[in-house]
């Protein structure tokens, strides 16, 4: 296997970490926009010659599928914002590559009912091209971070092994993280979360389908496990949400992220003042006017989440809360991965959140190329047998939970 990873940020450096480790594949390109970015993510492996830097625009398909093709790459793995994944998605077909991500092609709220019904739902763009990419025997896995990813995977798990019927799957995502010396510091890409938090959140109900609702609508506190503890989680759009039932036959599937009151009147006050939109405004500069997008400004007035490891502590968790029938008895359970912060900054140098994220796609390329996963389409993580993912997640040294509720 020859992997074209694009995007040496957080998430594509701890990918970089996590592989060096494991013997599957044959050579991995490391591409970024920056190539001081990428030179500094395969520097950081010790002279691995397995690995290489070059730059790409991610936004240029076609330079994409040269890169691919002078490298010999069949695999693209996409750890860029959501922004590129079309033009990504689009040059790993081109290039007859299996395709990888970890969030799915953007949605579009619908015009007139955005907080009832979904306009331009997650991965519609990727699933209308799932056809063609089937009748060329190509694989695309879409979703295959921690969330969407892990949790996807622990629906499917719930569904062949623990569950003979499912109520309701409700992906449940919360942790205890601090950053010293920072008032505002999100852990992951603002510019993810903004889109993620702000969007309409869908909601899946069998015999309605899917539909909307208000952001950060029915809140909950969820027990975290592994002293994490209680904290309020809210309705967030979700790939999850889109893909589960596609595959796992259940009544209900929701999404709730834990993002405290603190967060969500931040995020609340940024919508209010525009702060959230990605079309440019124009503002005065030094040499004239100049058009910035006000998202972007955001994210550039933040730390980058890469760099707050050593100011970070506590634990993160992911996971997958599960109600419905075994054996005629009622049954509810959550399988769950905690990151302690702590023990990912010694051993891998990555803050918890940005390692959560990557391990999984990792995980999935060795299943790959394994052959324990295989497949053509446009196929989400519940496509594929579960078991196989979470042993060798184990054996990655990063064991997952299950508490009975």
């Amino acid at each position: 296997m020859r992997v074209l990873l694009v995007g040496a940020g957080g998430v594509g450096g701890a990918i970089t970490r996590i592989a060096a480790r494991r013997p599957f594949f044959e050579a991995m390109v490391v591409a970024d926009y920056d190539p001081d970015r990428a030179e500094a993510a395969v520097g950081a492996l010790g002279g691995d010659a397995r690995f290489t830097a070059e730059r790409v625009d991610a936004g240029d398909e076609s330079a994409v599928a040269r890169l691919l093709d002078r490298h010999r790459c069949d695999v693209l793995l996409n750890a860029t914002d959501p922004r590129f994944v079309m033009p990504l998605f689009r040059a790993a077909r081109s290039a007859g590559a299996t395709y990888l991500d970890m969030a799915m092609s953007l949605s579009r709220p619908h015009a007139e009912r955005p907080y009832e019904e979904c306009g331009v739902k997650l991965g519609d763009e990727q699933f209308a091209q799932a056809a063609d990419w089937e009748k060329e025997g190509l694989l695309a896995v879409v979703g295959m971070g921690v969330e969407p990813g892990l949790s996807d995977v622990f629906a499917r798990y719930a569904a062949d092994e623990l569950f003979d019927e499912i109520e309701e799957i409700g992906i449940r995502d919360g942790a205890n993280l601090a950053v010293d010396g920072y008032d505002f510091a999100p852990s992951f890409s603002i510019w993810t979360t903004i889109e993620e938090c702000l969007n309409p959140p869908v909601v899946y109900e069998s015999g309605k389908g899917w539909f909307t609702t208000e952001p950060f609508s029915e809140p909950e506190v969820f027990d975290f496990p592994e002293g994490i503890g209680p904290v309020e989680c809210v309705n967030v759009e979700h790939e999850e949400v889109l893909l589960v039932p596609r595959w796992v036959d259940a009544r209900r599937v929701t999404f709730k992220y834990g993002l405290g009151r603190e967060f969500v009147e931040t995020l609340r006050t940024l919508h209010l003042l525009g702060l959230d939109r990605t079309d440019p405004v124009t503002v005065p500069g030094p040499d004239g006017p100049v058009k910035v997008s006000p998202r972007d400004v955001v994210a550039a007035c933040l730390p980058d989440p890469a760099t707050l490891g050593e100011r970070m502590h506590g634990k993160t968790c992911a996971g997958t809360w599960v109600r419905g029938v075994k054996d005629g008895e009622p049954r509810e359970v959550y399988l769950y991965h905690v990151v302690d912060n702590q023990w990912s900054m010694a051993e891998y140098g990555s803050q918890a959140v940005v390692w959560q994220t990557a391990i999984n796609p990792v995980v999935a390329l060795e299943l790959i190329a394994t052959g324990a996963w295989s497949g053509a389409g446009v196929l989400g993580p519940e496509a594929f047998p579960a078991r196989p993912f979470l042993d060798l997640l184990t054996d990655y040294g990063s064991p997952w939970g299950m508490r009975e509720q």
